[in-house]
């Protein structure tokens, strides 16, 4: 008899899964997670240094769901330039009672789903529930789900983007206002990141993007973008004043530059790390404590988040005509 999976294309992911659904399936994905119920090897990471480029490699299983799942998703920042997407990613599903092979996942438009989900679940749990200004950090494929998700949980009613191409910006600027209704801004200006109560940032840069000084007291801010120890999107003086969460403590502290530097540099100790997400989406631990209080979400991205969406797009394949079908 022949074996076969079904493939599913990001179109397919995109139907099967809303970003307001998304957020319900990674807040139990992270409180499985912050449990130790999950397991999620560190992921493998490799590096192309001649292309500047890295792919990882990202397992994981969810008793709960008894799957199994492994992505692969390489990161090369210079394809912009030549038209292509930064992002390739495939996701492969095993039923993990017998190891079958059951699907194969377009990974990128996944992963788009997935880190929104978690910096909305961020942004619900940590930021002032009468948040209504954004500023996102990057106008690229990420930046557009991470602002439908910030609208999924707070009444945002203006939002400014920057990015170091203008004409992306006010690509950005244009497709995102008419889609969320509501104006979007193209910031030229650090003074207009002073009015943002929320701050995304998913960007491929190495160095700080903003200033301390231009963040609002009270303001909470998704950090997502550097992955590697030697990178940081974040100033150390933002992190130090903030109360800190994160997606997972371990990978965070052996991957997440912004945690990194400033403890290299004495400014912080691990135990500044005040929770992962899972521990507040449980109950286990408070949110902010004030109105005042600086609130950061640190994530470089964990594979309970692909495995949660990637398990809801095969539980609706069926009644939705979901994939493709293919023989082994």
């Amino acid at each position: 008899m022949a074996q076969t999976l079904r493939f599913f294309s990001g179109a397919d992911v995109q139907r099967a899964v809303s970003i307001p659904e998304a957020i319900g399936l990674v807040r139990e994905a992270f409180i499985e997670l912050s449990a130790r119920q999950a397991c999620v090897p560190l992921r493998t990471q490799i590096d192309v240094p001649r292309h500047a480029g890295t792919v990882l490699y990202m397992p994981v299983y969810l008793p709960g769901r008894e799957l199994l799942a492994v992505k692969v998703i390489s990161l090369f920042p210079h394809n912009a330039a030549a038209g292509r997407p930064l992002i390739h990613a495939l996701v492969l599903v095993n039923d993990a009672r017998t190891g079958i092979p059951l699907a194969v996942l377009d990974g990128a438009r996944l992963t788009a789903i997935r880190t929104a989900a978690a910096s909305g679940l961020a942004t619900d749990l940590l930021a002032r529930r009468t948040a209504a200004v954004a500023a996102i950090f990057g106008a690229g494929v990420q930046g557009r789900t991470q602002l439908e998700a910030l609208c999924a949980v707070r009444p945002i009613r203006h939002a400014y983007i920057f990015d170091c191409d203008p004409e992306r910006a006010a690509r950005f600027a244009r497709e995102m206002g008419a889609k969320l209704a509501l104006p979007v801004v193209v910031a030229d200006r650090p003074a207009q990141l002073r009015e943002a109560d929320v701050i995304v940032t998913v960007t491929t840069s190495t160095t700080p993007v903003f200033a301390h000084a231009d963040v609002k007291p009270g303001a909470h801010i998704n950090a997502l973008g550097a992955y590697k120890p030697e990178e940081r999107e974040i100033p150390a003086q933002t992190v130090c004043a903030a109360r800190v969460v994160v997606d997972q403590r371990a990978p965070c502290l052996a991957e997440a530059g912004d945690l990194i530097l400033p403890l290299a540099q004495g400014l912080i100790q691990p135990d500044h790390i005040y929770a992962e997400l899972g521990e507040i989406a449980a109950g286990i631990k408070s949110g902010r404590a004030s109105d005042t209080e600086y609130t950061l979400f640190k994530s470089v991205g964990n594979a309970v988040q692909d495995a949660a969406v990637a398990a809801q797009v095969l539980e609706r394949a069926e009644a939705l005509g979901l994939g493709t079908v293919v023989s082994l």
